[in-house]
């Protein structure tokens, strides 16, 4: 396991402060915000610590209210708003400063079984067939922009290898792009056997790229300058039981922007096909004010 992944492990595993109350932190890697996908995933953690064991998580919505501030500890309230017969729902707030800055509502439900469909899986390219992160940026060092290199270069948990890496290009194309990306995505190293732990990972990872969904049909990425993109609000659907450190691949599409808002949707599979999970984001897309 690689240290940028027992990192994230650790942070995802919560002080218990009282029965509903938890504390977390973020990883200090020179952002200014915390990242979202981080504030869903210990939101997650600390909801799901309140269920009983026998109740998974189906789904959640949350909202970002403020930006969360790297170097202040991020204290995660749970309200316990109903244990049925067969479903449990959670609501969680983070709390930074003496403000919230996110709130969550989220759903478990005991094992059943029912009627069974899915989407088919894109058909795409299968991952070791792709260019890893290290040969990218050995072959396309001077044409990755500054900010896309700086990325690739840090130590990170996750390892992404886009099926179109002409999106990556600072070239712009000269014809329109169609708003939908494929990215293939696990941790970088073996996670526990815990499934706890790999849904909390994989709310941490659908908070990867999505936005950029919305912002390639307009020729901009959320590295651009002039771009302000932030998450606004987030939903997640688990359906099927998966690992995190296996081969997902991650199938997004933008149905809509305006309001300097962007719409993105995603779909993970696994390489056999099988669709374990769907998520739904609005983001802020805005334009700078020039200088």
């Amino acid at each position: 396991m690689s240290t940028a992944v027992q990192e994230l492990v650790s942070i995802l595993d919560l002080e218990r402060l009282e029965d509903n109350l938890f504390r977390g932190n973020a990883p200090q890697t020179g952002r200014q915000r915390v990242f979202g996908g981080l504030v869903v995933a210990q939101a997650l953690v600390a909801a799901s610590r309140t269920v009983e064991a026998d109740r998974i998580p189906h789904s959640l919505h949350g909202y970002f209210i403020l930006p969360g501030d790297p170097d202040a500890p991020l204290i995660y309230e749970v309200e316990r708003l109903r244990d049925g017969g067969s479903f449990t729902t959670r609501r969680c707030v983070a709390i930074q400063h003496g403000r919230v800055i996110f709130t969550m509502m989220a759903s478990y439900q005991k094992e059943e079984q029912g009627l069974e469909h899915q989407i088919p899986m894109p058909n795409v390219p299968q991952p070791e067939s792709l260019l890893s992160e290290e040969q990218m940026l050995e072959q396309f060092r001077n044409l990755i922009p500054e900010q896309v290199r700086r990325y690739l270069e840090r130590d990170r948990p996750l390892e992404l290898r886009p099926v179109d890496l002409a999106r990556y290009s600072p070239i712009p194309r000269k014809t329109a792009v169609a708003p939908v990306q494929h990215v293939w995505i696990r941790a970088k190293g073996q996670l526990p056997d815990d499934p706890a732990v790999h849904r909390a990972v994989l709310a941490f990872l659908s908070d990867m790229t999505l936005i950029d969904t919305a912002l390639v049909v307009h020729g901009k990425s959320v590295f651009d300058p002039d771009m302000q993109a932030a998450s606004l609000d987030h939903a997640l659907w688990f359906h099927r039981p998966f690992r995190a450190d296996q081969w997902l691949l991650y199938a997004q599409d933008s149905p809509n922007s305006g309001g300097s808002r962007g719409l993105a949707r995603g779909s993970l599979f696994t390489q056999d096909g099988l669709l374990v999970a769907s998520v739904a984001q609005e983001g802020l897309l805005r334009k700078k004010p020039a200088s």
